[in-house]
């Protein structure tokens, strides 16, 4: 399971009492989850009326860093082209995989310094988070921008004969060039109607040149066909060709076109090779940062709500954990009994299983205790 719950309840004659509590509810007889202490530092705390703000305020901000995290996230497995095991290893956070610096996080003093006010630290991170949204767009635009523009000109040198480009199959012996009269055409003919080809190709037109027609190229179902003819029949062996199924390319061998083509291709190509490094690296470093601010507010957020339900001096314990999926409702049950006696009204809602008009609290959202749930699932792989 990547699905973490991160509650507080107040401490009891000691916050260790608190742990201990929950450790033999959910752990020692039952085997319900795996959890962990959650180190929370001493916060300063404000007025009631900032912490208040302050709470709604969290909620927006712990939306939008996660819709950031998994934005870079799934740039990642877009840019690693959906290769699982290869993004999972680029998705750290300070250098260790996700769970492991959720379920050992330690407040980092340096980046969220706790001298300054909770809004003050909320607001470094808004502004840090907000910073790496933007730099996310314009680098993926222009990365987005190059990887199209090569697509297309592969997918022109791929497909069907009918469709695709033909400058890197044909060469100049293949063609008739600097004559006034003659030209040399391309035919796609289907390989059914090889034989058929053969027979009929000089009697197309009056003007065609006996045995000038060359296989040049094949793929799974059709072969590309050369012939010589006079330019002036041109118009009507094309609509000859037509009515028997063959299909003339409309192509002029021009070698200083192709040449640019070709060197745009590799230009494109060296390009995208060239950002592909420091994109990837850009992109890790981000990630981790983005993950890490998420986790300080999830913190902040735990933080603010117990100040604001268990009152103050600041008394409580902070826990993760790590639920075992065949057992998360057995959980959620055993919780609302250990801790229904901090919020009444949170029982009644669980009780009934209804929603209290204007509240806006459901059953989904709100328990006694102080709950909010950490998804490390952040990848929408496509199967």
């Amino acid at each position: 399971m990547t699905e973490f719950w991160l509650i507080s309840a107040p401490g009891e004659k000691t916050c260790q009492q608190t742990w201990d509590t929950m450790m033999a509810a959910t752990t020692r007889t039952n085997n319900l989850s795996t959890n962990h202490k959650f180190s929370i530092p001493e916060l300063k705390v404000g007025t009631l009326d900032v912490l208040v703000g302050l709470s709604d305020e969290l909620a927006k901000l712990d939306s939008f860093v996660e819709s950031v995290v998994k934005k870079v996230a799934q740039y990642m497995a877009d840019v690693l082209e959906d290769s699982r095991d290869k993004v999972q290893e680029n998705l750290l956070a300070n250098g260790v995989d996700l769970v492991t610096y959720i379920t050992r996080f330690q407040w980092d003093m340096a980046k969220y310094p706790i001298k300054q006010s909770l809004k003050n630290i909320s607001e470094i991170i808004s502004k840090q988070i907000t910073q790496i949204d933007n730099d996310l767009k314009s680098r993926a635009s222009a990365y987005n921008n190059l990887k199209g523009n090569l697509q297309n000109l592969e997918r022109k040198n791929a497909g069907s004969l009918l469709t695709r480009s033909l400058a890197d199959i044909v060469k100049k012996e293949d063609f008739v060039l600097d004559s006034e009269y003659l030209i040399t055409l391309l035919v796609v003919v289907p390989k059914t109607g090889y034989t058929d080809w053969q027979k009929v190709y000089e009697t197309l037109a009056e003007m065609v040149v006996p045995r000038s027609s060359n296989l040049l190229y094949e793929d799974n179902d059709s072969g590309l066909f050369s012939v010589t003819l006079f330019r002036k029949a041109i118009d009507d062996f094309k609509h000859k060709a037509r009515e028997n199924k063959f299909t003339v390319r409309d192509f002029q061998y021009n070698e200083e076109e192709m040449k640019a083509d070709k060197e745009e291709m590799n230009r494109l190509s060296t390009d995208k090779k060239k950002q592909f490094g420091p994109l990837v690296r850009w992109l890790k470093v981000n990630f981790s940062e983005a993950f890490i601010a998420w986790i300080h507010i999830k913190a902040l957020r735990v933080f603010v709500e117990s100040v604001l339900r268990y009152g103050l001096p600041v008394n409580f314990q902070a826990m993760l954990l790590q639920p075992n999926k065949k057992t998360m409702k057995r959980l959620r049950e055993v919780l609302n009994e250990l801790y229904k006696h901090l919020d009444s009204s949170a029982a009644a809602i669980i009780d009934s299983a209804m929603d209290i008009p204007g509240l806006n609290l459901s059953q989904q959202e709100y328990y006694p205790y102080v709950y909010y749930k950490i998804d490390c699932n952040l990848l929408d792989f496509k199967v």
